[in-house]
Formats: C-alpha cells, structure tokens, sequence
C-alpha cells in the first residue's frame, strides 16, 4: 500500500499543480494526504476532492515589507515543524511532494529529518524563497521552465507544468470570445480598466469577464459581456476563447501556451509580489509567446490596443506556442516521484 503526501499553499499557483495530477496519482498511490495552514486558502480547495485527507499545521509567511515582524518566524517554523513531523509519523508516507510556498517548507524540513523522500517542483522561472530552502532536503527539483531547471543543477529536472487534459464542448458565439481573468481571486487593476472599456471590447468580442469572488460591477450592462466571480469550467473557456487577458502566474500562462492560445499578460508588479510574475511573461513576450503590458501602463488605449493587435497577430502567435512544443508535465513528475521513492 503506497502512501503520498502533498502540501503546499498560500496561492492557488502552489495547489493546482496538485490537482491536475490527481487522477493520475490515484493510479499509483493507495492513500493520498495533503498537510496545508489552519484555514489557507489551499483547504477549499482540497477538500473539494474526497480522496484527498486534509490535514493543518500552523504556517507563517515571510513579510517582505515590514523586517522587524519577521523576528519570530524561526520559532514559529520550529512548531510548524514540529507538528508537521506528528502528521508525517500518523500517516507514514512513501514520499512527499511540495508544490512550494510557505506552507510547504516545515512540512518537507520534517520529512527530511524523518528519512522520508521529498519531490519538489518549482514553477516560476526563478526560485522561490521555500524551494531554496528545501534544496538540500529535495531528492529532486522538477521545473516548468526548462532553463531553471539547469540553474538548479544536477537535482533539476525539466518536467514542464501538469495540466488537466479532458474533453469538454467549447462554446459557440457570434463573436471571438475574449476571456479576462485575474486568477481565483481576480485582478481589482486589471478589473477597473476592463470595466471603464467593456463597451469598446464588446463591439468586436463576446467578452467572458471573471472578476473574482465578490467583485462583481453591477452598474456594467452591456451586450456581449459578462461578468462571473469564478467558475469550475476554465478549461473550458480557455478552449472557447479567441485571445486572453490574464497575470502571468506561471501555471496559468503554461496551459494557455500548451492551448496554443494568443494572450496578453498584464504580471503582479514587484511591489505586490518578489517579481515573479513579470520575470515569467519577460520569457514569454522575449520567445513571441505573448502580448506584454506592465501594470503601470495599463489604461483603456493600452488594453484595447493590444487586443486588437493580439487577435490581428493571432495566427502567428498560434504558431509560435504550436512550434515550442510546451510539454504537459504530469506524466514525467508520476514518474520522478515513482523513481525517488
């Protein structure tokens, strides 16, 4: 009876991974647990899947802006470590697989102390603060991007990102269909612009705007747009759709690219984040990938520029990701857990 644990949290970007793996996993592994924060984020998520046992430990994150709360954080992980190793003895797993993030490091410090093996994958281009950390405690280190994977070194593997691949039916309208999407929690920067153009967009597109969980602009009525919190389906709306608009959260943008999907990516500025997110669509606008607009340039003539670019250029930027080959990195991370067990 083989057992896994997964973890990680703080972002959506550190658990789908997870779940675009799953089914796969289930064909390996007889228990499946997942050790995340009291209340993250990353519990609404799992607990969807009834094969998942969820289980908490207290995590803390870093605080990039204010230094002097950070003087706690090494005994506050000492616990998290602490309890993380309880679990870990309960469930008795084969190996652990961290996604990164906060959340995950006292979780793959417990396991290296208790001999268990650790997978790590990394998404972004560069390496974030818990994958650092946990390099020495990681049998290996699987990447989307395939240039990180040599910076790491010998534990670095290019995997690709996992990406959930079903059918579904796309959705037929009289217009292209333009998607905008901030991620779960939507975008309130990319949100007001898009709002304050609706009414240009919509002439030429059927525009399927999510918003994030109550963001909603109910002053907004207009023909051929409409606004949503969230939803399950986003497959199938990035298959239905002519061009998007979107962060540049890597595990987001790679299955856009594996789609073949012209976009424009619109990244967290680095005062919002360590400046990942501009790192990933710098890559992707350097290869032809992609439209790229930084935050502080965005305005309705910016925007509704660039789409109109991006959907005259559709065609060339469809064959630049078709000739990339982007990998789907499910089967190649089944197989390095499988191996390092």
């Amino acid at each position: 009876m083989k057992s896994i644990v997964l973890t990680g949290g703080g972002t959506a970007g550190h658990v789908m991974p997870h779940i675009a793996i799953l089914e796969k996993l289930k064909n390996h592994f007889d228990q499946i647990a997942y050790i995340g924060s009291i209340g993250g984020m990353e519990k609404s998520i799992i607990t969807k899947h009834k094969e998942i046992e969820y289980h908490e430990i207290s995590a803390s994150k870093l605080n990039r802006s204010h230094f002097f709360k950070n003087l706690l954080l090494p005994f506050k992980l000492a616990k998290s470590v602490n309890q993380a190793k309880k679990l870990l003895k309960k469930i008795k797993p084969d190996i652990v697989f961290s996604k990164g993030g906060y959340v995950a490091l006292p979780v793959v410090l417990a396991a290296k102390s208790l001999k268990i093996p650790v997978v790590s994958h990394e998404s972004d281009l560069s390496v974030g603060l818990a994958n650092k950390l946990a390099k020495n405690c990681s049998k290996a280190i699987c990447t989307t991007f395939e240039k990180t994977a040599k910076d790491i070194g010998k534990k670095g593997v290019w995997t690709g990102s996992p990406i959930v691949e079903s059918y579904c039916e796309t959705i037929k309208k009289d217009k292209p269909i333009l998607l905008v999407t901030g991620g779960s929690l939507g975008a309130k920067a990319i949100n007001q612009v898009v709002f304050d153009c609706a009414s240009e967009l919509s002439k030429n597109f059927y525009v399927i705007h999510q918003v994030g969980k109550n963001n909603l602009n109910k002053n907004i009525n207009i023909s051929d747009y409409k606004q949503i919190e969230f939803t399950n389906n986003m497959e199938q709306l990035i298959k239905s759709s002519s061009v998007i608009i979107s962060r540049a959260g890597s595990n987001t943008i790679f299955e856009l690219a594996y789609h073949h999907k012209p976009m424009i990516l619109i990244p967290l500025p680095k005062g919002a984040s360590r400046g990942d997110q501009i790192e990933n669509a710098k890559y992707f606008a350097q290869n032809n990938y992609c439209k790229l607009i930084y935050q502080e340039e965005l305005n309705t003539k910016t925007l509704i520029n660039a789409v109109n670019e991006v959907y005259l250029s559709k065609d060339s930027y469809i064959n630049q990701l078709k000739n990339a080959k982007i990998p789907n990195g499910t089967d190649k991370i089944i197989e390095i857990l499988l191996k390092n067990i």
